[in-house]
């Protein structure tokens, strides 16, 4: 169903495809060079923990800047804001290239983490503008379909990039990518905001919308969610180099391909919750994915301790989280944004700073608190899953028809 606040700028494909690519910058700018991680780390003459360190830092910038990001989306449009913040990962993207020292890579991450958050918070926007109920969370399910085709081919393009050159070109690439991604918004994307809507950008209205949004159990349960779900996967994505490379000794070209399983799990995941979508409910999918999230957990507690040298015994785990994003995802971003299509860039910025920030603490305490990459996998994520039930638990308590609000003055 349309929105009745737009003239619907965009068909329901454009904004799919535009808010897909958009959001295939975060997760592109993590695997494909995560196979290059341990050579970073050796070449930069630097630690395990620096190295894992330069997610940490992407992840925090990315879940900071939304809060940027969606408030001046609101005032001046989604467009130029997203061109002007991917024009930010460009200029990281080569700030990394051509780091002579882990500093400088840290604060070209910075940058990378700065300017992709548009692509998270002003898809949602974007999709928000337009389109309301069944309809929004079947767009958001194919955005997450798109979302799968960088990740799938990131890390064999990454491991092919390093037999043919130093993990410098591979930054290089992400910023060819996020060029891309502005000639694509400049002849490509219709702003979706209507002028009437812009909203003055007043810091204390600012606040006074994020309060809202967080005094909201309506917003606050999927959104809680949505950062315990997405938090493992991009907890699992930290830890997997090392624990592929590392411990189970695996080649380069090795890991790209093992990868496959993540990303094939995704994308069927993907297709087939599209279809769901259609049949079921936000709720019955929610429940689909939990019950494949928990299965994920127990996976990842009991395999790789009872077959500490399988490379199934860590892989199914992550196939059947994957799984379980596809269904989760959607639904719970769609319920979080519901009743605030009138600060929908706040709206969406604040699921992107949850669901990112989740990866930002995941990705933190498995570097702090264990002393090991697989100490880590084999502990975090079980509890990360069992969070997932009870965040769950509470949205379906606090599930209830909220009717549209005007934003706070």
């Amino acid at each position: 169903m349309t929105s009745p606040s737009t003239s619907q700028p965009m068909s329901a494909r454009r904004t799919a495809i535009i808010g897909g690519l958009m959001v295939a910058a975060g997760p592109l700018s993590i695997t494909l060079y995560a196979p290059a991680l341990p050579t970073m780390v050796a070449d930069l003459m630097t630690t395990e923990a620096m190295g894992k360190l330069t997610l940490s830092v992407y992840f925090g910038a990315f879940a900071l800047a939304q809060l940027v990001c969606g408030p001046l989306s609101d005032r001046f449009g989604r467009k130029p804001v997203a061109m002007a913040f991917f024009a930010l990962y460009v200029l990281g993207s080569f700030a990394a290239a051509l780091a002579p020292s882990i500093e400088m890579l840290l604060l070209g991450r910075a940058l990378q983490g700065v300017g992709v958050s548009a692509g998270v918070a002003l898809s949602r926007a974007m999709v928000r503008d337009q389109f309301v109920g069944s309809e929004s969370i079947r767009i958001l399910t194919l955005i997450n379909l798109i979302l799968t085709v960088a990740p799938a081919v990131a890390p064999t393009l990454g491991s092919v990039l390093l037999l043919a050159g130093s993990w410098h070109l591979l930054f290089v690439v992400m910023a060819g990518f996020g060029m891309a991604i502005i000639a694509m918004l400049a002849w490509g994307a219709r702003e979706t905001q209507p002028v009437a809507a812009q909203t003055p950008l007043k810091p204390s209205r600012i606040l006074a919308n994020y309060g809202r949004l967080l005094a909201s159990a309506q917003f606050m349960a999927p959104a809680l969610l949505l950062a315990i779900a997405f938090g493992g996967f991009y907890g699992f994505s930290a830890l997997l180099p090392f624990v592929l490379l590392d411990d189970l000794g695996l080649t380069t070209f090795q890991f790209a391909m093992t990868m496959l399983i993540q990303t094939g799990s995704f994308i069927t995941g993907n297709l087939v919750a599209g279809q769901v979508a259609r049949r079921a409910s936000g709720l019955q999918m929610v429940r689909i994915g939990l019950v494949l999230l928990v299965l994920a957990g127990l996976g990842f507690a009991i395999g790789p301790r009872l077959f500490p040298d399988s490379l199934f015994a860590v892989m199914i785990p992550v196939g059947l989280w994957m799984l379980a994003l596809a269904f989760i995802g959607p639904s719970t971003t769609a319920a979080a944004m519901a009743g605030f299509g009138t600060i929908a860039g706040a709206a969406g910025a604040l699921t992107g700073v949850f669901q990112v920030g989740g990866g930002f603490i995941g990705s933190t305490l498995a570097s702090v608190l264990f002393p090991d990459a697989r100490s880590a996998i084999v502990t975090l994520l079980p509890i990360m899953a069992g969070l997932a039930v009870l965040a769950a638990l509470w949205r379906r308590i606090s599930a209830r028809p909220v009717a549209e609000a005007p934003p706070e003055t």
